[in-house]
Parts: structure tokens; C-alpha cells; sequence
């Protein structure tokens, strides 16, 4: 009889706990169901909380020579440097125009080798995939990589744990132009204008793809100038960082709990 009593008294405790931090979730708008786990999750680099009105103009590579050489002419027009994440395979199938990407100034990112899913891969395929990536990038450029973003933008905790043990800072974007979908050159204008914010990394494309950056570009740099904005590398923005998480650059981030 005791033993029963007992294991009712638990269970009327757990229940007792499981009331109230449903009613605590319901206080704060926060469902119950959500556990310390989901914090453990890691985060790239989304953006830079600053009241500095500066942004990251960042373009993505993997297939095709019709756009990149129009997208670098504006930026020199511009007088804009910015931060361009290329592919292994584009960067060794397309070398003098991945040299003038270089020459003219802008940085050099991993934008890995296959354009696949990286979640779905163990940590040993990962690091096969940025260390081809970042052996064909040294060798045509010269540069070793330290910035990477991954194809589609996908990750889990795999990816950036095992991205970061080889030095890598991932990085995403708050701002996406949705170029490559080609809703009109205006449509692309508009949406990044009104959603670039200060310490935004504003994600376009110079893969062929995206045949309407081109038309685009001048007329995002121009209008978020007379927003008051200015345009720094990647690099340059996480050094904006309040929290200090890059102390070290270039390296990977000393990770503070979010």
C-alpha cells in the first residue's frame, strides 16, 4: 500500500510541474514544449547588431559567366568592394574572371564545392566538400578562405561545428534579394531597400541565374547611399560585433550563449 501511495504522490507532482510550466509558457507567449535543447542550437552569422549604418553587399557563385563581369563593373563604377562566396569548381572552371574578382578588391569567401545540402552529410563528407572547396580557391587565387557559406544556406549543428574546426566563420544573410527568382529588376530594388537594416548582410547572386542583378545593383547601392548607408566587406562588419564574438579574425567565432 505504501508503494502504491508513493508512486501516486510522484505522479501527482509531475503533473503538478507539467500545469505549471504550461501556464508559465502561456505567460510569456513561449510554447511549453520548448525545451534548453533548442538553445543549444548553433547560429552562422545572420547580422551584426549596430547602430552603425553600415551593410555587407555579398554575392554567391556557382555556375555561369554572363553575370559576374557586369556585377563587377558596377561595383567599380560604384566604387563598392564586397564579399563574394565562390564555389571550388566555379572558381577553377572560370579563373580569370575569379582572378578579377580578387584583383579588384573584394573579398573571397568558401561557397563550398557540390551545391548540396551539407546537413545531409556526415562530418567526414563536410569536410571533404570545403577542403576541395578551399584547395581549388588557394590555388587559382592564392587566397586561403576563412568566410563560408554554404550552398542554399543550410545548416545544423554539424555543419557549423565542423565548419568551425576548420577555421571557417559561417555566414548567412538578413536580407535576401531572391535575385535568382527573376521578379523584375524593381522588385529586387524594393525589397532589399526596404529591408536592409544597420550590421544587415544583404545576400545576392552573380551565378547566371540571376540575370537581373545586373540592372539592380546600381540602383540598391544608390538609394540605400542616400539612406545614409555605407558598404563594408563582411570582414569589416563582424568587427562591429558588441558582444566580441570575433575578437580574433580570421579564425572562427568564440561563441557566446544566446
Amino acid at each position: 500500500m505504501f508503494f502504491i501511495i508513493r508512486v501516486s504522490r510522484t505522479r501527482l507532482l509531475a503533473i503538478s510541474l507539467l500545469v505549471l510550466v504550461c501556464i508559465a509558457g502561456i505567460i510569456s507567449g513561449i510554447p511549453y514544449t520548448q525545451t534548453a535543447s533548442s538553445s543549444n542550437k548553433l547560429l552562422p552569422v545572420y547580422s551584426i547588431e549596430t547602430n552603425e549604418k553600415v551593410v555587407a553587399l555579398t554575392f554567391d557563385i556557382s555556375w555561369g559567366t554572363q553575370v559576374p563581369e557586369p556585377v563587377l563593373k558596377i561595383l567599380e563604377e560604384k566604387q563598392v568592394t564586397c564579399t563574394f562566396f565562390l564555389s571550388g569548381p566555379w572558381v577553377l572552371r572560370n579563373q580569370d574572371i575569379a582572378k578579377n574578382i580578387k584583383e579588384k578588391g573584394h573579398e573571397i569567401g568558401s561557397h563550398s564545392n557540390r551545391h548540396v545540402n551539407h546537413s545531409s552529410l556526415s562530418v567526414t563528407d563536410i569536410q571533404t566538400e570545403l577542403l576541395k572547396a578551399a584547395r581549388a580557391i588557394e590555388d587559382v587565387l592564392g587566397v586561403k578562405p576563412w568566410l563560408l557559406r554554404t550552398p542554399n544556406g543550410d545548416y545544423n549543428n554539424r555543419v557549423i561545428q565542423t565548419a568551425e574546426s576548420l577555421g571557417y566563420t559561417v555566414i548567412q544573410w538578413d536580407t535576401d534579394s531572391l535575385d535568382w527568382t527573376k521578379p523584375g529588376a524593381a522588385q529586387i530594388v524594393s525589397r532589399v531597400v526596404k529591408k536592409a537594416h544597420p550590421g544587415d548582410i544583404i545576400l545576392l547572386h552573380a551565378s547566371d541565374s540571376a540575370s537581373e542583378t545586373p540592372e539592380a545593383l546600381p540602383h540598391i547601392i544608390d538609394q540605400l547611399r542616400q539612406k545614409g548607408y555605407r558598404f563594408v566587406l563582411v570582414s569589416e562588419l563582424l568587427k562591429f560585433d558588441p558582444a566580441g564574438r570575433w575578437p580574433n579574425l580570421p579564425g572562427p567565432p568564440r561563441r557566446v550563449a544566446k
